[in-house]
């Protein structure tokens, strides 16, 4: 990270609104030529932790970023009306009103709020007038194996009782016996369920075996018009990794390139230390610049 005290940084900008991404065909000869350098990806990753990391004021700067990027999460059988609106209080005021006057912050919320279907109505109404959006998980999350008509009801019916974004699971046999068409027509489908509501593709990386599915994977859910991709659901022996994360983000630096579209970046699982967060903080800053350091183009899991 550059020591310079970025703006990017050290406050809540204003989302910009950018175009959608509407997706695009599926491209096979684009799909079958993507590579993924395992060696080279793993030696490049393993520099990112032992990096010199900012300091003191800028330190601080960084971690009210991470603050700002963070999808609060509950999604346990035991969740509560109580507890969901406890989360919602705190993503609300996630950082004590004094400390953030003493740092010269005005607000600070964090990205979203993320439960199950059952709860996003509780969640709406505890967040009503803070501009603070719902997601809900969806499509049979966190195996994506239930019947695919009850995957699609399941989005239109969250989409219905106020999410306005939708993490979906994809079908990993997909990825792994390579039908790239059937992975396009499963994720085109969710996106048509979502409407105006935004839909955050979850590849499940721990369960697709290789970086090249991962990388092939990424490509063929925005094809499909993800307006992001996210590495796991939380639930996997292996969540998210440096690794992975420089997959996933070089996939969507290339789908912008050629579509004109960005895409958000959202790893979660395993991401539970300041040091960590600043650490896919920076990777994302030397890989795709400040742009993506905005809540609506990257986030954390956190629960």
């Amino acid at each position: 990270m550059q020591r310079e005290k970025d703006q990017t940084a050290t406050t809540q900008l204003p989302q910009v609104q950018e175009a959608r991404n509407p997706g695009m065909a599926l491209d096979l000869d684009w799909v079958a030529s993507v590579q993924a350098n395992t060696s080279a990806i793993e030696r490049r990753a393993a520099t990112l932790p032992g990096r010199r990391s900012v300091k003191k004021d800028y330190q601080a700067a960084w971690l009210l970023k991470a603050v700002s990027c963070i999808d609060l999460t509950t999604l346990s059988g035991d969740d509560t009306p109580g507890r969901v609106r406890r989360l919602c209080a705190k993503a609300r005021q996630p950082v004590r009103a004094d400390i953030l006057d003493a740092l010269g912050i005005e607000r600070l919320t964090t990205g979203a709020v993320c439960v199950y279907h059952e709860m996003v109505p509780v969640a709406v109404e505890a967040l009503a007038g803070s501009g603070i959006p719902v997601a809900a998980v969806s499509t049979g999350f966190p195996a994506g194996l239930s019947p695919f008509r009850l995957r699609v009801a399941e989005i239109e019916e969250s989409v219905k009782a106020g999410a306005r974004e939708i993490d979906i699971v994809i079908s990993r046999r997909h990825v792994l016996m390579g039908n790239w068409q059937a992975l396009y027509d499963e994720v085109r489908a969710f996106r048509e369920a979502c409407g105006d509501a935004h839909m955050k593709t979850i590849l499940a990386t721990g369960e697709l075996a290789t970086l090249r599915n991962v990388a092939r994977a990424s490509l063929v859910c925005m094809m499909a018009g993800a307006d992001f991709i996210k590495t796991s659901t939380g639930k996997e022996p292996v969540n998210a990794t440096l690794p992975v994360s420089l997959t996933m983000i070089r996939a969507l630096r290339d789908y912008g390139e050629r579509s004109g579209y960005r895409i958000g970046y959202k790893p979660a699982g395993g991401i539970s230390k300041a040091k960590d967060a600043l650490t896919y903080l920076a990777l994302i800053k030397d890989e795709l610049g400040n742009r993506w350091l905005q809540p609506d183009l990257f986030r954390f899991g956190a629960s």
